[in-house]
C-alpha cells in the first residue's frame, strides 16, 4: 500500500532551552521541504515529542506526553534525551515496541531525526541530499554539533524578538547528581565562525536578544584547547572570552546561561561594564547584558564534594563581590539543590547564610531527586522528602527577602526593556529588562500614558523608568518608545 503523503507535523518540545534549540533544528529541517509546522495534534499527521529524561519527574512528563499524543493523533515519533537513556544492563531504556510509536532517536542528531519523520511523511530529504557526500560519519552517528552550521533556524520556536543559541553540546563534567555527559555525551564545542554566522542570520530576521546556552558554557573551546580560529581574515581566539568580543558587535543583547565558576569568567565582566550615561543601566541595545545565570547548587564544602561541584565558596563570595565593583548593574541568577544525600540541617543553615552574604539576585531551588544511573544514588542517609520539601521552602521564603531588597537598587534609573506582551485591559506593558532571562525571571509592569500605549509594539525595545518593585518583579513608567 502507497504511503501517504503527509505534509503537516507537530511538536512537544520538553526540558530546557538546549532541548528546545534541538526541536527547532529538527523543524527547520522539516520547513525546508515545505512540511507545515502545526500547533494542532489533531490535525497534524505526524507528531514528535522531544523528551528530557534527567530526571525521574521528567521521564514521567515524557512518557505522559508521549501517551497524550498517541491519543490525540496516533502516529508519534519520539526524540530526545529520554531516547539515549539506558537501563542498568545498557539496553534502551525505551523502544520504539515497547512504546508503539514510530521511531525512538536520541539527542544530537536533528538530521536522522529530520530524515526519520521524513521518510515517514514520504518526502524526498532534499537537504541530505545535498550533504550527504560532505559527511565524515554515518548520518545516524552525526550530532548536532557537526550539523549545525548548514541547518538554517528560520523557524523559531520562540517569540520573533529573542532565540537561544547553543555554542557547544555535551559536558566534561561529572557531578554525581547528573548523567547529561551519559546522554549527550562529551564536550564539543562548535567553530566561532560558524556561531557567528549563525547569529548574525538571527539578527537579519528581527532578533533583538542572543541568549547563549550550553551544557558548560564557560568551558568552551576547551576541547579543541583554545585554538585560534580565522573569522573574515581575522584571528580570533576560541575561548568564550574571544567568541563574546566578537558577538557583542551585534549590536544586540547577548545574554549567558549556565556557567560554571571557572576562573575565565572573570574575565568576561569587564565586558558587561557600563559605558553609557550614569542614568542607563546599560547601552543602548548594545553587548553583553551584565547578567550571568551560574548554578552554584550547594555552598556548604562538605556538600559540593559530594557532589563533585567545584568552589570555595569564601573565594566565590570575593569573586562576586570584585565583579560587582566592575559592574555594579550585575545580575547574578543561580539555582540549588537541598534534600542532597547526607545534607543535615548544619549544612542547609550554611547555604542559607551563604545566601544572605552572596546577595544574589535571582533563585531557582530543587529538591534532590534521585537520577537512575547517577553515582549519588550509592550515597547513604537520604533525606526524606518531607525534609527537602520544607528546606526549598524555607529557602525561597529566605531569598525573597533578598530578592526584593536586590531589585531596590534599579528604583529611580532608566532602563531599557524589550516588550514581551500588552494588557490593554489592564493598560499596562509586559517587559523584560537586563536583569531579566525569559520564563525563568521576573518581569517589568510598565505603565504608559494611553497615546504611547497605542504606538508600542511586542518585541520592541522601550525606555522605561523604574519606580517600585516587589520579590520578583520591577514596576515602570515609560520614558520613550
Amino acid at each position: 500500500m502507497e504511503k501517504k503523503n503527509i505534509q503537516s507535523v507537530g511538536f512537544i518540545s520538553l526540558g530546557c532551552p538546549k532541548a528546545l534549540v534541538d526541536t527547532e533544528q529538527i523543524a527547520n529541517l522539516l520547513v525546508s521541504d515545505d512540511i507545515k509546522i502545526t500547533p494542532s495534534f489533531r490535525e497534524a499527521d505526524l507528531v514528535v515529542v522531544n523528551t528530557c529524561g534527567f530526571i525521574d519527574a521528567a521521564v514521567k512528563e515524557s512518557l505522559d506526553s508521549i501517551k497524550e499524543a498517541k491519543k490525540k493523533n496516533g502516529r508519534v515519533i519520539v526524540t530526545g534525551c529520554l531516547g539515549a537513556k539506558k537501563n542498568s544492563d545498557g539496553t534502551s531504556l525505551i523502544t520504539p515496541e515497547d512504546l508503539g510509536v514510530l521511531g525512538v532517536t536520541g539527542p544530537n542528531n536533528p538530521m536522522h531525526t529530520a530524515k526519520l519523520i521524513k521518510d515517514q511523511l514520504n518526502v524526498k530529504d532534499h537537504f541530505d541530499c545535498e550533504v550527504k557526500n560532505k559527511r565524515k560519519l554515518p548520518l545516524e552517528q552525526e550530532t548536532s554539533t557537526e550539523s549545525f552550521a548548514t541547518i538554517s533556524r528560520n523557524h523559531l520556536l520562540t517569540p520573533s524578538h529573542y532565540a537561544y543559541l547553543k555554542i557547544s553540546e555535551g559536558c566534561n563534567q561529572s557531578c554525581t547528581f547528573c548523567i547529561i555527559p551519559s546522554m549527550r555525551g562529551k564536550l564539543f564545542s562548535r567553530k566561532v565562525s560558524a556561531i557567528i554566522e549563525e547569529a548574525k542570520n538571527l539578527v537579519s530576521k528581527g532578533v533583538k536578544e542572543i541568549i547563549i546556552i550550553s551544557q558548560d558554557t564557560g568551558a568552551y573551546g576547551a576541547d579543541n584547547k583554545y585554538q585560534t580560529e580565522f573569522v573574515n581574515g581575522v584571528p580570533v581566539k576560541a575561548n568564550l572570552l574571544g567568541l563574546l568580543k566578537e558577538l557583542q558587535k551585534l549590536k544586540v543583547w547577548i545574554r549567558l546561561h549556565y556557567i560554571y565558576p571557572y576562573k575565565n569568567i572573570d574575565s568576561l565582566i569587564p565586558l558587561m561594564e557600563k559605558k553609557g550615561d550614569i542614568n542607563d543601566i546599560i547601552p543602548s541595545r548594545q553587548g553583553i547584558v551584565p547578567y550571568i545565570d551560574m548554578p552554584f547548587q550547594h555552598a556548604h564544602p562538605d556538600i559540593l564534594k559530594k557532589m563533585k561541584r567545584p568552589g570555595k565558596m569564601e573565594d566565590i563570595l570575593t569573586r562576586l563581590s570584585n565583579w560587582r565593583k566592575i559592574c555594579p548593574d550585575l545580575t547574578i541568577r543561580s539555582t540549588f539543590i537541598v534534600g542532597f544525600p547526607g545534607e543535615t540541617e548544619a549544612h542547609f543553615d550554611y547555604l542559607l547564610r551563604f545566601l544572605t552574604e552572596a546577595k544574589l539576585d535571582r533563585v531557582g531551588c530543587f529538591t534532590y531527586s534521585p537520577v537512575a544511573g547517577a553515582k549519588a544514588n550509592k550515597y547513604q542517609d537520604h533525606v526524606p522528602e518531607e525534609v527537602s520539601l520544607n528546606r526549598q521552602s524555607r529557602l525561597l521564603l529566605h531569598q525573597a527577602k533578598i530578592s526584593k531588597n536586590q531589585l531596590k537598587r534599579w528604583n529611580g534609573k532608566r532602563v531599557e526593556v524589550i516588550i514581551e506582551d500588552i494588557d490593554s485591559e489592564k493598560e499596562v506593558l509586559i517587559g523584560r529588562g537586563p536583569a531579566d532571562s525569559p520564563e525563568i525571571d521576573g518581569i517589568v509592569h510598565v505603565y504608559p500614558d494611553q497615546e504611547k500605549l497605542s504606538r508600542v509594539e511586542i518585541g520592541n525595545f522601550a525606555l522605561v523608568e523604574i519606580i517600585g518593585n516587589n520579590e520578583h518583579d520591577l514596576i515602570a513608567k515609560i520614558v520613550s518608545n
